[in-house]
């Protein structure tokens, strides 16, 4: 089980009384979470990068996502159960199968629209192969429901803005953010961590923004998350980009891994 040791009590349960929980969104947001500078990686993670087997697609991203430092900075742990949420071609899943180990398992959620096709089914069972505690589950993102209280560590890289998307060519209906958030916190442990990478984006009508560059406001992830019951933790820097122009969208080649991204740790308060 996991330690809390970052043990917070400024906000209650999402399912608590509606005025309880926007007491604690106020309460929350008011709090500013400490800068932390990039973290070093451990041994073990660095270990989980390491090892071998991993497709050179990925590998080729590592430089630019710095997974074993990332990683070290969110807090996973040896045995930690872990959601990967929109886990895309497994890029993180199959870190941290390695990292959290046998006493560990990664559930690693994908729309299935995105992982029909031969070569995704040829990725996942390769990961598969490589890391048995990984299990890819194919459900829309406002379908999947973690059991209660089950998840040590989820995983938002690059994603978080895709709950403000909508896609008829890429059958991506339109989600509800505070519906999905809901069920995150009601799947996490208390003293849960929720690990938040993502594009930065300008502040605005956010479902146009992120329509238009697949970018979000920061701002919005930190209200969102309090207002679901989540405490902001700490930030890093890490992947800072003062030169990143945020009208641009993140697909463009020039762009690809060079974006300004903000990194966020949020908890389960408990």
């Amino acid at each position: 089980m996991r330690i809390s040791f970052f043990a917070v009590t400024l906000a209650a349960p999402l399912l608590a009384a509606a005025s309880h929980a926007q007491a604690s969104s106020v309460q929350a947001s008011s709090v500013q979470a400490p800068l932390v500078l990039a973290s070093q990686a451990t041994p073990e993670l660095a270990a989980a990068v390491a090892a071998p087997g991993r497709s050179e697609g990925d590998t080729k991203l590592d430089d630019s996502r710095k997974p074993a430092e990332l990683l070290s900075f969110m807090g996973l742990e040896k045995g930690d159960t872990v959601l990967d949420i929109f886990a895309g071609g497994g890029y993180y899943s199959e870190i941290m199968g390695a990292a959290v180990g046998p006493d560990g398992s990664v559930t690693a959620v994908n729309p299935p629209q995105f992982v029909s096709s031969e070569a995704a089914k040829t990725k996942w069972a390769g990961i598969a192969s490589r890391q048995s505690n990984v299990t890819m589950v194919p459900s829309q993102l406002p379908d999947y429901e973690a059991e209660r209280d089950s998840i040590d560590f989820a995983m938002l890289h690059l994603i978080y803005h895709d709950f403000y998307w909508e896609s008829e060519q890429f059958k991506f209906e339109r989600m509800d953010p505070a519906v999905a958030l809901a069920n995150l916190y009601a799947g996490m442990k208390p003293g849960g961590i929720i690990a938040v990478v993502d594009h930065v984006g300008r502040a605005g009508d956010t479902r146009a923004i992120v329509e238009k560059t697949h970018r979000i406001d920061p701002a919005t992830v930190k209200a969102d998350f309090a207002k679901a019951g989540f405490v902001l933790d700490a930030e890093s820097d890490m992947f800072a980009n003062p030169a990143d122009d945020l009208d641009k969208n993140v697909f463009a080649p020039e762009l690809r891994g060079k974006t300004d991204r903000f990194v966020m740790r949020f908890r389960k308060p408990g």
